[in-house]
């Protein structure tokens, strides 16, 4: 498939958020991206206008663009919402799925796995972002899609901590969830429609805490902070 420079800027772009190599609200320079991409301005405001519908920037008016923030309240809708559109999702996948999306779905969790053995928090972030928008076109819903959309852009944001485990006991974790992405697939090819929603409340809680220290980081040592207002 020939990709031009638009599409290049745009896949490019959506990679760049995703992996946090641009961070969350930030501003994003046009003469900067425009000699980075080969680009004019105008297909490069039309690139950010894309992404912007797609739920990966904000636009304001003589403001320019930057990436969508992921502030308290954001944070807030995200944890209230992810689970009930992600098991609505999931049985609706296990409903509609059809022989060709069930080997894509395969062929990423292979990939995944194969990352995951290799320790490698950025493609395990980006493969289990792609499996679980194969589930969402699995589903088939105009309604449900662009939330489940908007989800996984914060979902895949804050996941690099649960893809950089610091011991032994988050290794296994990381593991376990690639076991369970097993199990959906087993779950989906099954029509099994009341295991892959406990699967899938499973999955999320899973990572729930560890995406959690993403905007909720280690509180500072109380004596230390005092000594050093003391010194």
């Amino acid at each position: 498939m020939i990709v031009n420079k638009k599409q290049a800027c745009q896949q490019a772009l959506v990679h760049r958020i995703l992996t946090l190599d641009i961070s969350p609200g930030s501003m994003l320079d046009e003469t900067l991206l425009s000699e980075q991409y080969g680009l004019s301005r105008t297909p490069l405001r039309e690139v950010f206008h894309k992404l912007a519908g797609d739920g990966y920037l904000t636009q304001a008016e003589n403001r320019g663009s930057k990436v969508s923030s992921m502030d308290l309240t954001s944070m807030r809708n995200f944890f209230q919402s992810a689970p009930m559109i992600y098991s609505a999702v999931a049985q609706l996948a296990v409903e509609n799925a059809n022989s060709s999306q069930v080997s894509e779905l395969k062929d990423t969790q292979a990939r995944f796995r194969k990352a995951s053995e290799a320790s490698e928090p950025q493609d395990m972030a980006m493969y289990n972002h792609r499996f679980h928008a194969i589930i969402g076109e699995m589903a088939g819903n105009p309604y449900l899609s662009p939330s489940l959309n908007r989800l996984l852009i914060d979902h895949t944001r804050m996941s690099q901590m649960f893809y950089k485990p610091i011991n032994s006991k988050e290794r296994l974790l990381v593991w376990e969830a690639c076991d369970q992405h097993d199990a959906m697939i087993d779950a989906i090819i099954t029509r099994d429609a009341k295991m892959i929603v406990e699967l899938t409340k499973d999955h999320w809680e899973l990572s729930r805490d560890r995406m959690e220290k993403f905007v909720r980081p280690d509180p500072l040592d109380v004596d230390l902070v005092l000594k050093q207002a003391g010194e």
